[in-house]
């Protein structure tokens, strides 16, 4: 009698393979052949469980958002080691810069924003909103501006160029979290 086949871990095989494959090539140039056989599966699978490719890429988008959510909740009155916790969560995790980047190039145009990014930047912007409405941070940004100042901080060195990432060689891990950190903190003191 055949092995039942665990979907479960097909599924998530496939997700982490997708994830490789977008990060490395994007939408537009990852295949499905090179995604099924990295996950040890075939075709079909990701058609069951996804759809399409575009639908895979969702899914492994949203797994990115929600994992980073998780990781990483926002902190109004810390500001600073949020962005340094986010910093962190970038650090470990290359593909997210990754997936973003391929994100803005081929979907920033895109009229059907993933549900996920467009509630977490509501939470977010509610959070700080309300603490510059008590007074615990500045007014001097909007709530926006706030929250962009800190996600693109944040992101800074696993954004970087390589041209620029060489001449910050010497720059070890614990001085990058450093520069984020303070930055975000010389920002909310105004």
């Amino acid at each position: 009698m055949p092995m039942p086949r665990d979907a479960d871990a097909t599924r998530a095989r496939l997700l982490v393979a997708a994830r490789d494959e977008f990060a490395a090539v994007g939408i537009a140039g990852a295949r499905v052949d090179r995604i099924a056989a990295a996950a040890a599966s075939n075709k079909a699978q990701i058609y069951h469980y996804f759809g399409s490719k575009d639908g895979l890429f969702d899914a492994v988008f949203d797994a990115m958002v929600a994992e980073t959510l998780d990781e990483v909740t926002i902190d109004a009155d810390d500001l600073p080691e949020y962005a340094g916790r986010l910093h962190d969560s970038y650090a470990h995790r290359p593909w997210v810069q990754r997936l973003a980047t391929w994100y803005r190039l081929e979907r920033g145009d895109t009229s059907h924003p993933i549900d996920a990014v467009v509630q977490s930047n509501a939470a977010k912007l509610r959070a700080i909103e309300d603490a510059q409405r008590d007074g615990r941070l500045p007014t001097m940004f909007s709530a926006a501006e706030l929250l962009g100042v800190v996600i693109h901080t944040a992101a800074l060195w696993s954004g970087a160029t390589p041209e620029y990432a060489r001449l910050t060689d010497e720059v070890g891990a614990a001085r990058r979290r450093e520069v984020v950190v303070a930055t975000v903190a010389a920002v909310v003191r105004g």
